[in-house]
């Protein structure tokens, strides 16, 4: 299942998750649409540049615990893109980024007013699709829409009074990415019927699978010697953002670290210094703390698969953890 960056997912589950994605992206262009040019032309500006679409798969994979062609399922996992997708226009803003899964930037293209306008769109849009999903299906979306804030916030503040900064930034991932990708695993299982005991299962398991897919990218933007993670290599080195596999430096006691801490401690703005702390970190320790680190927690979200039936959509999870560890590697 390359296409889904899935392997070795049966031929009928494979069939029908590309037939339910198909739905998805048509109702995903289909909703954006509106009655002002601009808005509508912004909107489609980063559904039109595609991605891994992860979370609307997640849904779809989450709602053969209990019955999938149960209303509201597709439109589940279109929130849960608009969502994703809202979160990256505000982030560019954020970050200044020129780039976002190689193209430019709203914020480069519009400005940053507009970059932001077009984010709280795709919110309203969202929402939209939940009014119809229930009040449970609301209040959950509002849950998860606080953690995602709540993420950015502590990343914006950085760590208080003492905090650990690696278990900070931990909090931080998980907030920001493991929340959503954990509600598209909640929201298939529970629009579908799935027993309770599993849909708890699913989403603590997509939560944890959420964390090690950003560790994963941490890893992926020093190792790669290429943009696999949809972004140049360095990319965080450039901005300054702390990763996981500089944080691992930060707290090494090694004394021959020390000009790496301080290059690490600030944006690198110079393309020569970039290259070489890319080159110093690829043979770092902490790259390989990191690659481990990574694996226990994948590890972690294949135990919460124990308890739930065996079947091809538990087994398409349990390949879903393989492929996260094996983008690392």
């Amino acid at each position: 299942m390359a296409s889904f960056g899935i392997p070795d997912v049966s031929p009928a589950l494979e069939a029908d998750l590309s037939r339910g994605m198909q739905s998805v992206e048509e109702l995903l262009r289909e909703h954006i649409k509106g009655d002002y040019p601009l808005v509508e032309e912004t909107s489609r500006h980063l559904v039109q540049a595609g991605g891994k679409r992860l979370r609307p798969l997640l849904t779809l994979i989450t709602s053969h615990f209990g019955n999938p062609e149960k209303k509201g399922i597709v439109e589940a996992a279109v929130v849960c893109e608009l969502t994703h997708l809202a979160t990256l226009y505000h982030d560019d803003v954020m970050d200044e980024a020129p780039l976002r899964r190689g193209v430019e930037s709203a914020n480069n293209r519009w400005g940053n007013t507009v970059a932001i306008l077009t984010g709280d769109y795709l919110f309203s849009k969202a929402s939209d699709l939940l009014a119809d999903l229930g009040p449970e299906a609301v209040r959950l979306q509002a849950k998860t829409f606080e953690r995602l804030v709540i993420g950015q916030i502590m990343e914006t503040q950085g760590p208080q009074n003492g905090e650990d900064s690696l278990e900070h930034y931990l909090r931080v991932v998980a907030d920001k990415t493991g929340s959503l990708i954990a509600t598209s695993a909640r929201f298939g299982a529970l629009l579908a019927g799935a027993p309770r005991d599993q849909v708890e299962s699913l989403t603590e398991f997509g939560e944890q699978i959420g964390v090690a897919f950003q560790l994963a990218d941490d890893v992926i933007d020093i190792a790669s010697e290429s943009n696999q993670s949809g972004k140049t290599p360095g990319t965080d080195l450039r901005e300054g953002v702390p990763t996981l596999v500089t944080l691992n430096v930060m707290k090494s006691t090694n004394t021959a670290d020390k000009e790496l801490k301080k290059l690490l401690s600030k944006p690198i703005h110079d393309e020569k210094t970039v290259k070489q702390v890319l080159k110093a970190l690829r043979s770092h320790v902490a790259l390989e703390q990191s690659r481990e680190q990574l694996l226990q927690i994948a590890k972690g979200a294949r135990t919460l698969l124990g308890p739930l039936p065996v079947t091809d959509a538990t087994g398409a999870l349990f390949s879903l953890c393989d492929a996260v560890i094996d983008r690392s590697v």
